[in-house]
């Protein structure tokens, strides 16, 4: 086989898929079929839960200098994201083409074979494998994997050609998206609500100014190319009455509010992550971050499954854990949408979403929900608050190496955390040291628990005490047979 794994589409979710698998020690080819990175900003920043995970695999250093924030919304209602339980913020003026750039050149260096210029046509499924045609720089070629996922975005040519069901709605409406540069307006960070529609403005590093308009009544498009600055212009002056003509645009880019989720992440040999699996309103920023999300909870099992060290089981877990993160996800945009764009009908239960939201326990959940910090796998194995979450990150004393929880998953391992220098519980553990790392120190603020092992995506697969299955039972479960 050419590789072990073919993914189509070198975005955010690709590229962090890319690297995933290369930390597992899978081989990987990306077909991406723009010859070059455009370099448009489009999505900004990265969630608290996206910046656990960069933190987890010691990206963020890569990214520079990054700015941060505690202010959000839900629906346009402000929601103060500082309530929430976590060891970072979340990033807010990041492009995503830098995003894009980070993971591309951390994928590449950990030996993905990155084939820009190269566009996925079709594909067939034998029994052991699938047999890619791409068409490259040279002409039609073929490419053998023993799996293919398609991170090829919302239209995904990949999705269609394996015939994914991907129910839900059709846009209602259009909304145009820019960066502009030459403007001086006030900033409205998270959108406000105007007769007509809502706008978006705030400013961007370099004289740039990043607008979102969304006008009520204007019919969606399928358009094959990026609307004209004047359409923009007209729709800004006739819901705020401000003339924009004057700018230069830099970026633009229309988007609708379709809603859609495939009833499946995976069929056979072929799998979906980020848009490909799920379209919505881009509220609260969630699109780039849950495909990432997906990459980090689908690497891992791709390459033990396509290694051969773990049963095709094991990749069920990722359809029943991500469609149930799709499904909320596809709640709550549509459930800001509604708050957000519609009339003035809407106005009441703002108004009580808004005194609501003065509560903190509603704040945090409203927060928790738009970052990803409320999300919880279902691992069995008891009532340990723990189970299911992620690792959360706390300074570890005793050990030489490893500074804290989060920097112990750099290598993309499992990882048994003895707290309590338990010799049975390592040697209980020992048949798995070639997939399992064993860090003993002990670390405060865990519930008064004396063992945690933790997934390589960062979280936790059982407890100690808590919880039922005993660890031999967790350690086969997540990473197989004892040696």
């Amino acid at each position: 086989m050419d590789a072990e794994v073919a993914i189509v589409g070198a975005g955010p979710t690709g590229m962090m898929l890319a690297g995933e698998l290369r930390l597992a020690g899978a081989e990987v080819i990306v077909l991406e079929k723009l010859p070059q990175r455009t370099g448009e900003s489009r999505g900004l920043g990265f969630t608290a839960r996206t910046m656990e995970v960069f933190d987890q695999r010691g990206l963020l250093p890569r990214f520079g200098e990054i700015e941060f924030s505690d202010l959000g919304h839900f629906g346009g209602i402000p929601v103060d994201f500082g309530l929430l339980d976590g060891a970072h913020q979340a990033a807010k003026t990041v492009p995503q083409s830098h995003t894009e750039a980070v993971l591309e050149e951390w994928a590449v260096d950990l030996g993905a074979d990155i084939r820009r210029g190269h566009e996925f046509a079709s594909y067939t499924e034998t029994a052991d494998g699938v047999t890619v045609e791409a068409v490259g720089p040279d002409g039609p070629y073929t490419l053998t994997a023993a799996y293919l996922v398609g991170s090829d975005g919302g239209r995904s040519r990949v999705r269609k050609a394996a015939g994914f069901d991907f129910p839900g709605t059709p846009a209602t409406m259009e909304m145009f998206l820019a960066d502009v540069r030459g403007l001086d307006l006030r900033p409205r960070m998270i959108g406000e609500t105007v007769p007509g529609g809502m706008v978006m403005s705030g400013n961007l590093p370099d004289g740039i100014t990043r607008l979102i308009v969304c006008e009520r009544g204007a019919p969606p498009q399928r358009r094959t190319a990026p609307p004209e600055y004047d359409e923009i212009v007209a729709a800004w002056k006739r819901l705020t009455g401000d003339d924009i003509s004057h700018g230069e645009p830099v970026w633009l880019s229309s988007f609708g509010d379709a809603t859609r989720l495939v009833t499946e992440y995976r069929r056979g040999r072929v799998l979906l992550a980020g848009d490909a699996a799920h379209v919505h309103l881009p509220a609260g920023g969630q699109g780039m971050n849950t495909g990432i999300q997906d990459a980090v909870n689908l690497g891992w099992k791709l390459a033990a499954v396509a290694g051969g060290r773990m049963p095709e089981a094991l990749l069920d877990t990722y359809h029943v854990e991500r469609h149930a993160v799709g499904e909320q996800l596809m709640i709550n945009t549509r459930a800001q949408g509604l708050l957000f764009l519609s009339g003035p009908e809407m106005q009441p239960l703002r108004a009580v979403m808004a005194d609501l939201v003065g509560y903190d326990v509603v704040a945090r959940h409203l927060a928790g929900m738009v970052s990803g910090l409320q999300i919880r796998y279902d691992v069995g194995g008891g009532t340990n608050a723990l189970l299911g979450a992620r690792m959360p990150k706390r300074e570890l004393t005793g050990d030489r190496l490893v500074a804290d929880t989060t920097q112990a998953l750099r290598g993309g391992r499992g990882v048994l955390f003895d707290l309590a220098d338990n010799a049975v519980l390592r040697r209980r553990a020992a048949g798995w040291s070639d997939r399992v790392d064993i860090v003993t120190a002990t670390a405060a603020g865990l519930g008064g628990n004396r063992a945690v092992l933790v997934r390589p995506d960062g979280h936790v697969a059982w407890a100690a005490p808590g919880s039922h299955d005993d660890l031999p039972t967790a350690l086969r479960r997540w990473f197989g047979e004892a040696r």
